[in-house]
C-alpha cells in the first residue's frame, strides 16, 4: 500500500508521542501470524495498557528520533511490530511471554527500557518486573516491617508474663 506524504507524517507523529511517553519498547517479528492470532493479539495488547503499532521500519526510525529509544533505530530490521509500554514497564514484555507461549511463530527481535537495548533473551527478565501496584505493595511491607518488629518486641515480655502466671496455674491445678 502507498502511504502519500502526509499520512507517513501522521504516523510518524503519532509513533514519536506514544514514544516520548512510554517507558518501554519491545519489537517483535510477527511473520508467519495469521490475521485471527494478530487480531487477538491486538486486543490483548489493548487489554494490557500496550500501544502496538505495525510500522514500516524507515517510519519508526524516523519516529524513534529525539526519545529514549533511539538506540533501538538500528535493530529495527524486518517485518516487526512495535509495543510501546505506556505505565508499567514489563507490560509488554507480560504480552508477548504469554503469546509466545501459544505461537510460536512469533519472535521478539529487540527489547530496549530507559535508553538502554537488551537482548531479546532479556524478555523473561523485563516480564518479572512487579507492576505498580505489586511494586508499591513490596514497599509497603518492607516499610511496615521494622514497625510491626518493634511492636512485637515491646509486647513480648507481658505475653511471657502472661504465659508463665497461666503455666504456675495449670500446674497448682493439677497438682491439686
Amino acid at each position: 500500500m502507498v502511504l502519500k506524504l502526509d499520512d507517513k507524517k501522521a504516523i510518524v507523529a503519532e509513533v514519536a508521542e506514544v514514544a516520548k511517553q512510554a517507558v518501554s519498547l519491545v519489537a517483535v517479528e510477527y511473520a508467519g501470524l495469521s490475521v485471527e492470532q494478530l487480531t487477538a493479539l491486538r486486543k490483548s495488547a489493548r487489554h494490557s495498557g500496550v500501544y502496538l503499532r505495525v510500522v514500516r521500519n524507515t517510519l519508526a526510525r524516523r519516529a524513534l528520533e529525539g526519545t529514549h529509544f533511539a538506540c533501538a533505530q538500528q535493530s529495527l530490521v524486518g517485518p516487526l511490530a512495535l509495543a510501546f509500554s505506556k505505565d508499567e514497564p514489563g507490560a509488554a514484555a507480560r504480552l508477548f511471554k504469554e503469546f509466545v507461549k501459544q505461537n510460536e511463530k512469533l519472535q521478539v527481535r529487540l527489547l530496549s527500557i530507559d535508553g538502554m537495548l537488551l537482548p531479546a533473551s532479556d524478555l523473561d527478565k523485563l516480564a518479572s518486573l512487579p507492576t505498580k501496584n505489586e511494586a508499591i505493595a513490596q514497599l509497603m511491607s518492607i516499610m511496615c516491617a521494622p514497625i510491626t518488629k518493634l511492636v512485637r518486641t515491646l509486647a513480648e515480655p507481658h505475653g511471657k508474663l502472661v504465659r508463665t502466671l497461666a503455666a504456675i496455674r495449670d500446674k497448682k491445678q493439677q497438682a491439686a
